[in-house]
């Protein structure tokens, strides 16, 4: 995608990454972190605002910063960075609530065909997963890096 991004702070497994987020309401330290599932090859996106007392992310927090076209496009780049150390790995997805993954399916069909040039993307529906369908509603994503 061709929006502003923040810039990332990352782990060396390319696991866990922090930036800044500059808005209305000041800074506001973000996280995405990679997290293996119990099924195999599968990684869980998760993402939020930095709690200060523990260290991990609160994905409960809403920061309303002005700057979430911004902040999405920085979570975005870190699945080109994920992606390019882990391949075969699919990613996948979803909002801490259903507002939070509407917001995300907004996202993906904004720019889908940007995205969708790099990426495989699986919507979730019944149980069941399907091609993404741009006015579909999905109760989340699975992402995998298209091979070239």
């Amino acid at each position: 995608m061709k929006l502003p991004k923040y810039q990332l702070s990352s782990s060396d497994k390319l696991l866990t990454f922090e930036f800044i987020s500059e808005g209305n309401k000041g800074m506001i330290h973000k996280i995405v972190k990679y997290q293996a599932t119990h099924y195999k090859n599968i990684y869980n996106l998760a993402f939020g605002d930095k709690d200060y007392s523990t260290g991990d992310i609160d994905d409960t927090s809403i920061s309303n910063n002005g700057d979430s076209e911004k902040v999405l496009a920085t979570v975005g780049s870190t699945l080109y960075a994920f992606t390019d150390k882990y391949p075969d790995f699919w990613i996948y997805a979803t909002g801490s609530t259903v507002a939070r993954t509407r917001l995300y399916r907004m996202g993906i069909t904004k720019f889908y065909s940007e995205i969708a040039i790099d990426f495989e993307i699986l919507g979730e529906r019944n149980d069941d997963w399907e091609p993404f369908q741009k006015n579909s509603s999905y109760g989340g994503f699975l992402i995998k890096r298209k091979k070239n």
